[in-house]
């Protein structure tokens, strides 16, 4: 892995994880905060590439836009399940609604009397948290591969910082990556992904197939080529 990260140039493409990457993990989704300092800094990073930046989150796109206080940047929500592009068109991966629907009553009702979990239901993918119970981690990754196999395998498991998901299959932050590269403003441009989690693998994956620039935040193994320490120094990368 390369220490040093290049500077920003306004020839890349660039995607963004947001938990994590671009704001400090909280106990809960509803605590993150994207202050102003931020948020200006990717609006300009936005005029600047010609509008070639997307958030890509595991967040519903709705929550995208509530951390960017109603900008509407291209976003790739619950890990690229459902996609909005540059013109503003969202599309959705299709989902068997009904059968997800089901896993939730099950996974609420076994959750019920353990303080400290989070059931989160986001539209197309379900969300563990067990961020404020650590010592449950065990419990929510066997809760949630315990209703997996009813899910005819239309579903996977991702799992994450403190997190375990269910998520349609075939589809993740590297696929939205592809997406978006073969629209304009990204196509023809140098990918570059930045991200924390397992689940931004994927795009690191991605990225480095596309001969693009991925970058770690925080420490960790990872497919990743290079590294940014944390939170703050992702700030001040982008502010360079």
């Amino acid at each position: 892995m390369t220490a040093a990260v290049p500077a920003p140039q306004h020839t890349w493409a660039y995607f963004f994880d947001i938990d994590g990457t671009l704001a400090e993990i909280a106990d809960t989704p509803g605590g993150v905060r994207l202050d102003a300092e931020l948020r200006g800094l990717i609006q300009r990073l936005y005029a600047a590439t010609g509008g070639a930046v997307a958030l890509i989150s595991g967040r519903a796109i709705p929550d995208i836009d509530g951390l960017m206080e109603g900008v509407r940047l291209p976003a790739a929500g619950q890990h690229g399940t459902e996609r909005r592009d540059a013109a503003g068109h969202i599309t959705h991966h299709a989902v068997a609604t009904a059968q997800l629907d089901r896993a939730h009553e099950q996974l609420a009702a076994a959750v019920v009397g353990r303080p400290g979990l989070l059931l989160e239901h986001k539209g197309l993918s379900l969300a563990l948290h067990y961020r404020r119970a650590p010592q449950l981690g065990s419990y929510a990754h066997r809760l949630v591969q315990s209703v997996l196999p009813q899910l005819d395998g239309k579903y996977c498991v991702q799992a994450g910082k403190r997190i375990v998901e269910l998520k349609p299959a075939g589809k993740d932050k590297g696929v939205a990556v592809v997406e978006f590269m073969a629209e304009e403003p990204f196509r023809g441009r140098t990918a570059v992904f930045v991200g924390d989690d397992l689940t931004d693998e994927y795009g690191f994956t991605t990225v480095n197939r596309l001969k693009g620039y991925s970058i770690k935040v925080g420490p960790g193994r990872t497919a990743a080529r290079y590294r940014l320490r944390n939170v703050t120094a992702v700030r001040a990368w982008l502010a360079s």
